[in-house]
């Protein structure tokens, strides 16, 4: 018996052949590699719905247009991403909302997503504990699961030298948005104490004359290829966190690639790093300003914090979340 699993998403235009390109962002690849895996199984047909501009099979995978959705038969498993509306397109015998975000009530509202939500009853697939605890009962009424997530297996298959010492480079790769001003005010304080270390952020964002001089950079948005090298040599991810992170993927790429990271554990960032093993989690801005200082300035350290992730890389991939989400999605 073959089973259907069919997701349906509608952010940006893009198939499974972006998958490297900068436009794609942490949800997109969580939904090209998800259906990349199920789909090395014969006895699963993958479809995807969203803003591709053709219809083409990838990987085992068939992409389409959005609007081609009513002229499917019926899957076995629909898994909406981010939009209660979408599952309203098409019916299945179980259906699911794969959630990227904190939505709060108010917000479920606003989306005009709560009479959807009633209508198709879906359990709802989120990526953290942190996520899982914040999602109200009234926005998860039919049920919720956890998703752990995994780095690409480009990421996971680099090859990291324990012993490489990079410059003074702290990287920050995530919206500006998410607590950029906060460890920005940090850094003027990381860099008085730390000479000739740099911090890239991610575009856009307008730089003062007050930033660039205390060696803050913009970062140029390449490539997969591109960001692999970039955190190679990376000395540490610095990113507070924020309220609005339910997964982080960026942490987890560089915590693949053995870079420490530091945090104030806002969001779901507390659960990627292990305190004082792959990183820090200070409790203030003094701790996480003292922390920053250490790894930049104290190669012993940095060393120590390497080799304790490279012990811990290649324990998860996307085979795993994989069958986690097969196993999840048949049991519920």
């Amino acid at each position: 018996m073959v089973n259907k699993i069919y997701f349906i998403e509608k952010s940006i235009s893009f198939n499974a052949n972006d998958i490297n390109k900068f436009k794609i962002g942490g949800s997109e690849k969580t939904l090209i590699n998800i259906s990349n895996e199920i789909a090395k199984n014969n006895n699963i047909k993958v479809k995807v719905f969203n803003l591709c501009d053709e219809d083409k099979l990838i990987n085992n995978v068939y992409w389409s247009n959005i609007n081609n959705i009513n002229k499917v038969d019926k899957p076995d498993f629909l898994i909406a991403m981010s939009d209660a509306n979408l599952l309203s397109l098409v019916d299945a015998q179980k259906k699911f909302l794969w959630s990227h975000s904190v939505q709060p009530i108010e917000k479920f509202f606003r989306k005009k997503q709560l009479l959807p939500f009633l209508k198709n009853k879906p359990i709802m697939l989120l990526e953290s504990n942190y996520h899982f605890n914040t999602r109200s009962f009234f926005t998860s009424f039919f049920g919720k699961k956890i998703i752990n997530l995994a780095p690409d297996d480009e990421i996971i298959n680099t090859k990291v030298d324990v012993d490489y010492i990079p410059n003074k480079r702290a990287i920050f790769n995530t919206r500006s948005d998410r607590n950029l001003i906060l460890l920005l005010e940090c850094w003027k304080t990381i860099q008085k104490n730390s000479n000739n270390s740099y911090l890239f952020i991610n575009p856009p964002f307008n730089l003062t004359d007050e930033f660039k001089l205390i060696n803050v950079q913009i970062r140029r948005k390449g490539d997969k290829d591109e960001l692999i090298n970039e955190l190679l040599n990376t000395r540490v991810m610095l990113n507070p966190g924020h309220k609005g992170e339910v997964y982080c993927l960026a942490a987890e790429e560089a915590r693949e690639l053995c870079v420490p990271i530091v945090t104030m554990g806002y969001g779901a960032l507390k659960e990627r790093v292990e305190h004082g093993v792959t990183g820090y989690i200070a409790r203030n801005k003094n701790e996480f300003i003292d922390y920053s200082k250490k790894i930049l300035n104290d190669d012993f350290l940095y060393k120590k914090l390497k080799k304790n992730l490279f012990l811990k890389k290649n324990l998860r991939s996307y085979k795993n979340v994989a069958d986690d989400f097969l196993k999840t999605i048949y049991e519920s």
